[in-house]
């Protein structure tokens, strides 16, 4: 729910508004614009105040739900590419992280403050590698958070890239990533640099199911963040064909006269 609902929903919307909406982009560019940047903004700076592990996966959904509004807003093939890419990064890190949450609740859904995982890698050291792989990868971060890094980088490069580059956005999308990395940043630290509570529960034994899905998400990130040009061949033949999109860099670039500046 939290991963391949969203991703199915956005491709829909993606091949709805190159469809249907691509003659009336410069009308909808500024709604849109402007959507992106309240999600990206708001959905951080909530995210930035949750101490469950769960409230702060959500609110952080919203925030990611903007950086892909960011490839809407522009409109191109390439920004329809980077799109593609950019949900296959995050439904991997998403469905890891939510299947490390997973491994350590506990009946009634305890075990899901932050803190609560404190001292994580002094018990469970693989579960701690997988779970800080999954927070870096959603912050974007280089070499460690994998195929996260390139998605971001794809976005910002089709922002700039356009007919009309869209400086502020690409801004903006980098300014929120950097807030993001005071709640991602936080769990990591929390497993690895705080100690282990003495009257810490017990962490139960993983299921094979549960465990094929964090360590599968873990590799995929990192394998395709040091070979992602199989991924990015493929994202970009998920472009949509020319016919599609034609009208896209024009209406765009028609946006110079419109209320959202470049």
């Amino acid at each position: 729910m939290a991963a391949a609902v969203k991703a199915a929903a956005f491709a829909g919307f993606l091949r709805v508004w190159l469809e249907g909406f691509s003659t009336v982009s410069s009308v909808w560019h500024g709604p849109v614009w402007w959507l992106a940047v309240a999600t990206m903004v708001a959905g951080n700076l909530i995210a930035l105040a949750q101490k469950n592990i769960k409230r702060m996966l959500a609110y952080s959904s919203i925030a990611h739900a903007g950086y892909i509004l960011v490839a809407i807003a522009i409109g191109t093939p390439a920004a329809s590419a980077a799109f593609m890419f950019y949900l296959l990064a995050y439904t991997l890190a998403t469905l890891g992280a939510f299947g490390v949450i997973v491994a350590l609740e506990r009946r009634g859904e305890t075990q899901l403050n932050i803190d609560d995982y404190s001292g994580l890698w002094s018990v469970r050291p693989w579960l701690a590698t997988a779970m800080a792989v999954f927070m870096l990868a959603l912050l974007g971060f280089p070499i460690f958070g994998g195929i996260g890094f390139f998605a971001k980088y794809w976005m910002i490069q089709s922002a700039l890239q356009t007919a009309a580059p869209q400086t502020k956005l690409a801004v903006i999308l980098v300014l929120t990533s950097v807030v993001s990395a005071g709640y991602y940043l936080y769990v990591v630290m929390v497993m690895f640099m705080r100690p282990r509570p003495v009257d810490a529960a017990t962490i139960p034994a993983l299921g094979n199911w549960t465990r094929f899905v964090i360590a599968a998400s873990a590799v995929l990130i990192l394998a395709l963040g040091i070979l992602p040009n199989s991924v990015i061949r493929w994202a970009e033949r998920s472009q949509p064909v020319a016919g599609i999109v034609r009208t896209a860099d024009k209406a765009v670039a028609g946006v110079n006269s419109a209320s959202v500046p470049r």
